[in-house]
């Protein structure tokens, strides 16, 4: 008979950098069995899963766009093979597409923005339950969707897509945490202010951060690590009292 493991495991979309990859080493250094998923940057994919294994727990880095459900299915038949349970989702995976107005934006960037952010999460949403729930013969779990200050600013001028994309994604937290709260599934957002990651550089801005951190009450921008850190608390045993909440971490913006 196929022992499974005692050890927890996380899955975390686009894991390979910023957020996602300081949540992997993060996660491992606290017990947990780590897969991640990335789309392009395989060797920064594995090169996370190597810091995973440094820390002396298991890892896997798969190849996925959670906008396809294809390859989510494939995914999460991966993760069965390999690891045989699952504990925590972090939704993770997103993009942001050049600053622009709205009125420059084209049909197919509106498209793929919620596609990856929104419809994204609701399908690893749709899998991990049917892994977690209590109906489904599960253990329970946690999922936490990560948005973004964002969704409460608009990003005017700048990203509303994306804004509009954080909000749905917020909307969708709060339905299913009520929906699975009895199945043994807490559900919960992190809303990451601006924090110094590769991101910005998609927007066209690297340097975005430090431009606007006069803006940030605390004067300054975030790191990942202090992301990665609120994501675990909500994922973890001290927040079994937590569904449905929503998590700023912005320095007071």
């Amino acid at each position: 008979m196929d022992i499974i493991s005692e050890v927890p495991l996380i899955l975390i979309t686009g894991g390979s950098r910023g957020v996602g990859a300081a949540t992997a080493r993060l996660a491992a250094a606290q017990g947990y069995d780590v897969a991640i998923t990335f789309v392009s940057n395989e060797a920064a994919a594995q090169a996370v899963a190597a810091d995973v294994r440094a820390a002396g727990r298991r890892a896997l880095a798969v190849r996925a766009d959670s906008a396809d459900p294809e390859q989510v299915g494939q995914l999460f038949a991966a993760i069965d093979r390999e690891f045989r349970r699952l504990d925590v989702l972090v939704n993770n995976a997103a993009v942001l597409a050049q600053q622009s107005r709205l009125e420059e934006l084209g049909f197919e960037r509106m498209q793929r923005i919620f596609a990856v952010n929104a419809i994204g999460p609701i399908l690893c949403a749709q899998q991990a339950a049917k892994r977690m729930s209590y109906r489904h013969n599960g253990r329970g779990g946690a999922v936490v969707n990560v948005s973004s200050a964002s969704a409460r600013l608009g990003s005017p001028g700048e990203y509303v897509d994306y804004a509009a994309s954080k909000g749905a994604l917020e909307t969708f937290t709060i339905g299913f945490a009520k929906e699975v709260a009895r199945d043994g599934i807490r559900v919960n957002c992190i809303r990451p202010g601006h924090i110094y990651t590769e991101m910005h550089a998609s927007g066209g801005e690297p340097g975005r951060v430090d431009r606007v951190k006069d803006t940030i009450p605390m004067g300054r921008g975030g790191q990942p690590e202090e992301v990665a850190r609120a994501i675990l608390w909500l994922a973890g045993a001290e927040a079994s009292f937590v569904t449905g909440t929503f998590l700023d971490v912005t320095g007071g913006k």
